[in-house]
């Protein structure tokens, strides 16, 4: 199934079977027949609609995009237990993405143009729209309203490996300079260059004293082609999403060298983004599907629901995976493959609570640690930490969070007051202040800036 998912374009849209018979012609004329993307809510999942008198929505209807991996789940469960449609928004599109690159395409052109208005994003993909850096210099403007998740990812290993002392700190030092000077050089995955899972690998490699853009090749792969890519043996390792780290052991292809959840407990993952101008032209709905969402994953967030979680998640539509490769996961039951086991719900993937506290909330201090490592590798100028601010109050709505989480009735205690969660420690013993990223990036012995 993972190579299946893996075969499509790069390139193509997905449309839903709701589109247009223009729109779909058109879109199967020119980049071929997609797959059925259409996702369905079970009436008897509906819950009774929850619209007070003058927050009706402004729209029924919005169409977000979504990458198979855990950080979707969100998502996919509004939709599923009917909770966009509690909020009066009973229309809401859900559409999979074949790759990141197809999902900022279609965020580029919009919902207007065939495409989506937003959805789920890794970090800091929502500030590279809106620059223009990673849509040929068009300047699409986007709001970041939510984190979706914590953990729920992995540094997956090929099984070649194993037995080497590669784990979340290296046994062996000169591992990778072995490798390079008898010419076999360590090549490592991630599903978008420049944001969130590559800067995880990137952290990983660096924390172990190995500079990732000399002593190693570095690959951008799609999420569901991945475990096909270690299978054929195209890649010593990667990084992304479950389920598919923990379907290289479950299909006895590798291990797990670690999880993120081990190199930053409760680090911010991936994002709710929406085009700025569908948000401007629509407040009223913007807070109706926040609420949706947080409904959604305080749903997701109780372990009881977790095993429907999984069997919702494994059908084809979405992820297309069996569902024990999810279940286990979701449960932070993890078999490393190595003969390390680890059974712990807190070092699951989380949607509403964590160890810190707020998961849903977006703080403003996790997106300057995203633009702050941006700079250390060189993929954003100075000039970006300089200006830092005023970015991420551009771009990260967060009082629109606090506005839809007051008006559904969320406790004061679960609204956090500040928009930094303060100082972060990572399991190599180096901070990062918010209040100081200059010092975070003095501290750092392996870096381009």
């Amino acid at each position: 199934m993972a190579r299946s998912l893996g075969q499509f374009s790069r390139r193509r849209f997905l449309v839903t079977a709701g589109a247009t018979t223009a729109t779909s012609l058109l879109l199967k004329g020119c980049l071929g027949n997609p797959p059925d993307t259409t996702t369905q809510t079970s009436p008897a999942a509906t819950p009774v609609v929850a619209v007070k008198a003058g927050e009706e929505p402004e729209v029924k209807t919005v169409k977000l995009g979504y990458i198979p991996i855990v950080e979707a789940a969100p998502l996919i469960i509004a939709k599923e237990k009917g909770f966009f449609a509690k909020y009066g928004m009973p229309d809401v599109q859900v559409e999979k993405q074949a790759n990141w690159g197809a999902a900022r395409d279609n965020v580029k052109i919009g919902s207007g143009g065939g495409g989506i208005d937003g959805g789920q994003w890794q970090m800091p993909m929502p500030y590279l729209i809106s620059e223009g850096i990673i849509t040929d210099g068009k300047k699409i403007p986007m709001y970041v309203l939510a984190q979706l998740n914590t953990q729920g990812n992995g540094i997956a290993l090929a099984g070649k490996h194993k037995g080497k002392g590669i784990g979340l700190k290296l046994e062996d030092q000169q591992f990778f300079s072995k490798l390079k000077s008898g010419g076999d050089r360590f090549k490592a995955a991630y599903t978008f260059p420049k944001v969130n899972q590559e800067f995880w690998i990137r952290y990983w490699l660096a924390a172990n004293g190995v500079n990732p853009d000399t002593d190693v090749e570095l690959l951008t792969v799609p999420a569901s082609q991945t475990v096909a890519d270690m299978k054929r043996g195209a890649m010593d390792a990667f990084s992304t999403g479950d389920p598919w780290p923990f379907r290289i052991v479950a299909d006895d292809i590798g291990f797990l060298a670690a999880l993120t959840a081990e190199m930053w407990e409760a680090h911010p993952e991936e994002y709710l983004a929406i085009r700025q101008e569908w948000v401007d032209q629509n407040p009223k709905a913007t807070k109706a599907l926040l609420k949706a969402i947080m409904e959604a994953q305080q749903w997701c967030d109780n372990f009881d629901n977790r095993k429907e979680l999984a069997t919702i998640l494994s059908q084809r539509e979405y992820f297309g995976v069996p569902e024990k490769v999810i279940a286990e996961p979701l449960t932070g039951k993890y078999d490393m493959g190595d003969g390390r086991t680890i059974d712990d719900k807190k070092m699951a993937v989380l949607y509403w609570k964590d160890s810190k506290g707020s998961v849903s909330y977006p703080y403003k201090s996790h997106d300057l640690w995203f633009l702050t490592e941006s700079v250390r590798w060189g993929f954003l100028d100075k000039q970006y930490l300089t200006n830092a601010k005023t970015l991420i109050d551009k771009v990260n709505r967060e009082d629109i969070w606090k506005e839809a989480a007051k008006e559904m009735g969320i406790a004061a205690a679960d609204i956090p007051t500040s928009t930094s969660r303060g100082v972060e420690e990572f399991f190599d013993g180096i901070k990062f202040d918010p209040e100081n990223p200059q010092a975070y990036l003095d501290s750092l012995k392996i870096k381009k800036a």
